[in-house]
């Protein structure tokens, strides 16, 4: 937030938002905290839907509503009559009767909505590209309006030319269009030393995945020279927060991209407009928005992002420092919390999901029924891209009994997805980004699905 006596910015960071959750937990005797959990979310769920509701017609309870006369053998009265006109809405809304899906807040886990997150609904989802108004937003100092023309990108430092681009300017350069995940590292780290949240979005929902559109870094610097010795570029937003990274030079010259389009449209101001730095498979905060600077140089930054936070904390008192690809990852999302099997009789079901890793492609993906104890092979039913959202599904006959599923994925280094029990036996108890733990949900006899953890001796 901005603090009006000296108009400096404080930027809690993601860790700090999570300490923040858990200390209020403390407070809530333990039979009474998935109550508590519940109603955080379900407010959160109410409160975006009021915001959500300049966008999209807000429904009537008649219009809810299953009229007979609308049911085989009838013709539909929708059929009997002239639509709207084809340009009614300029730019296209989702139909009225999708208005609940909608990006979610917390509203507890802050202090304010500046520096704060919003979560991608994956319960709603299909395919793998996530809608650019439904792609999770993770600000530092609050969302910025950016005239294109007054845009300027500084590259200098170890180059042979130092450059000041225009949009334009960016634009000239050959684009490339190409797909991969976008994700913080605080997905899922609310979960870090137990279930909190009884929702896939909150969960899971600092992810999301988009087709992007820009400039490789390595074309801009073919053509104005890198220095020999070159080892690290820092990237410099130009938001309230500033927040700055170190990046290996080795990214830079694979496939980081300076990117201005998404999913087929500029981007949105959530997402960096006009520029944003992309890294695929490497955590978000690194990707800059609303990008202003990028230097070179023969040594890292060490910045606050890099040191003091965004590090993870390990059992003998190290911390784990650039810690930036993502491992192998994966989650139901279907049954989930939210989208239960209230009302299924026994029967034929179908579990499906989403997995992902920062590694490369997905090549495995594996579902269990009981808690981890027996694993089925799950279908892969999207095309499989490196660094990107790959779905899955599972079909099976359900006796009506409660399950414990969950889903693991393996990557093509030949990674798995670990337990949550080999990551506490490894990094302790302290950390929190990047975990990457098996989901489990709970299915009860009556359909209702929750969040669970197993821990195993």
């Amino acid at each position: 937030m901005i603090n009006e006596k000296d108009q400096t910015v404080h930027s809690p960071t993601t860790a700090e938002m999570i300490q923040e959750v858990a200390k209020q937990l403390e407070s809530v005797p333990k039979e009474e905290r998935r109550d508590f959990l519940k109603r955080g979310v379900a407010f959160s769920v109410g409160a975006a839907a009021a915001i959500g509701a300049g966008s999209t017609a807000k429904l009537s309870a008649e219009e809810c509503k299953v009229d007979p006369e609308n049911l085989p053998p009838h013709i539909q009265k929708w059929g009997k009559a002239w639509g709207r006109d084809v340009n009614t809405y300029p730019y296209g809304l989702p139909s009225k009767y999708e208005s609940n899906v909608v990006r979610r807040i917390v509203p507890w886990l802050t202090a304010d909505q500046k520096a704060s997150v919003s979560f991608t609904p994956w319960q709603d989802l299909e395919g793998t590209i996530v809608p650019n108004g439904l792609h999770f937003v993770r600000c530092h100092g609050g969302v910025v309006d950016i005239n294109p023309k007054e845009w300027r990108l500084l590259i200098h430092g170890m180059v042979e030319r130092p450059v000041i681009l225009t949009l334009d300017d960016l634009k000239s350069y050959p684009s490339v269009t190409r797909k991969y995940f976008f994700s913080c590292p605080a997905n899922s780290a609310m979960e870090a030393r137990g279930p909190q949240l009884n929702s896939l979005q909150i969960t899971h929902g600092m992810l999301s995945a988009s087709e992007y559109t820009g400039v490789l870094l390595k074309t801009i610097l073919e053509d104005i020279g890198l220095k020999k010795g070159a080892k690290w570029m820092f990237s410099e937003g130009s938001d309230p927060a500033s927040v700055g990274r170190s990046v290996p030079i080795e990214k830079v010259l694979d496939d980081a991209m300076l990117v201005y389009a998404m999913n087929g449209e500029a981007l949105r101001p959530e997402n960096g407009y006009p520029v944003r730095l992309l890294l695929p498979g490497w955590e978000g905060v690194m990707q800059t928005k609303w990008l202003r600077r990028i230097k070179f140089d023969d040594k890292s930054w060490w910045a606050r992002e890099e040191t003091s936070k965004y590090t993870e904390l390990l059992p003998d008192g190290h911390a784990k420092m650039f810690n930036w690809v993502f491992e192998s990852d994966s989650v139901i999302t279907s049954p989930c919390p939210e989208r239960g099997w209230e009302g299924r009789k026994p029967g034929r079901m179908k579990i499906s999901g989403i997995a992902w890793s920062g590694k490369g492609k997905i090549t495995h993906v594996d579902v269990t029924l009981d808690g981890g104890q027996t694993w089925h092979e799950a279908k892969i039913t999207s095309e499989v891209l490196p660094k990107m959202i790959t779905r899955f599904e599972y079909y099976f006959d359900w006796d009506g009994k409660p399950l414990i599923i969950g889903s693991r994925s393996t990557d093509e280094t030949g990674y798995t997805q670990p337990e949550q029990q080999q990551l506490l036996d490894a990094r302790g108890t302290e950390f929190i980004y990047h975990r990457n733990a098996v989901q489990y949900w709970e299915v009860k006899s009556n359909g209702e699905v929750n969040n669970v953890q197993i821990r195993r001796a």
